[in-house]
């Protein structure tokens, strides 16, 4: 089913106060009639945004299914307002986080490609100091990427991007998915430093799938393995791609990303 022949209800949600407020742009599609089944919640990567292949996908399956979908721009991407400089895991979170409380689902069962990952390990933390919340039912991680500003990319800093990063407290590098070059800021750094996942044991509560192309050159697969290691309480299971990339969005990609969607409703 294309983008086209859903029927969406997009809205905006303020969220922050003063000078940080910034208008998160969400899809609510309700499903009339439903009766069981969480919420399926989009959660895109870094740069990302809710009209991707994956997401519209997955809210195809929903229609599909008869289960109701809930997806979202982070400020700074899609249709969302905010700049992109300004935003941090934190930021990201929260607004996740206000979108999910706002549409008030009662279960709820999150994908997160990417960064989305790492802010679906984050958002299960946060709800499970709150009474309010939606109950997590599962959880499909695609090439997740928890703690990848100190694990992936300052490791690997060049002495010129360290140095950018100290006077101008950004560094620019080429993006092999767009045109324009990812920024990333101290800010962001230092922000991911304080919303690490992968320092002891990540407790979900729910069933947790994770899908990992082994030729993603910029998640590589040994941080799956490791965030695995960090899962110990959860039902886990890591499905390797042999020839798989960083998007995971082949038709045989995302027919593998819906079965395990599926495997967890069920």
């Amino acid at each position: 089913m294309s983008d086209a022949n859903l029927t969406y209800n997009q809205q905006y949600l303020t969220v922050g106060q003063g000078e940080a407020a910034r208008e998160i742009a969400y899809i609510a599609r309700s499903q009339p009639g439903q009766t069981a089944g969480p919420t399926l919640v989009w959660l895109s990567g870094y740069r990302s945004d809710m009209s991707g292949s994956k997401a519209v996908e997955l809210d195809s399956f929903a229609a599909e299914n008869g289960l109701a979908c809930l997806r979202l721009d982070y400020s700074g991407h899609g249709l969302s307002g905010g700049k992109f400089t300004d935003g941090t895991i934190s930021r990201w979170l929260e607004e996740a986080l206000a979108v999910i409380l706002h549409a008030a689902p009662e279960s709820i069962l999150v994908v997160g490609s990417s960064m989305g990952g790492w802010i679906a390990l984050r958002l299960a933390q946060e709800l499970a100091k709150r009474q309010d919340g939606p109950k997590l039912a599962g959880m499909v991680l695609i090439a997740p990427a928890p703690d990848f500003t100190s694990d992936l990319i300052e490791p690997n800093l060049t002495k010129k991007e360290k140095a950018s990063l100290a006077e101008r407290g950004y560094f620019e590098e080429r993006s092999a998915y767009s045109p324009e070059p990812n920024i990333y800021t101290r800010t962001l750094m230092e922000d991911g430093r304080d919303n690490s996942v992968l320092n002891g044991i990540i407790e979900t509560g729910c069933p947790v799938h994770i899908l990992q192309g082994m030729k993603d050159p910029d998640v590589p697969y040994q941080h799956a393995m490791k965030l695995v290691e960090h899962l110990p309480a959860d039902d886990v299971v890591l499905t390797f791609v042999r020839d798989g990339d960083h998007r995971l969005s082949r038709p045989q990609d995302i027919e593998r990303i819906l079965a395990a969607v599926k495997g967890l409703i069920r």
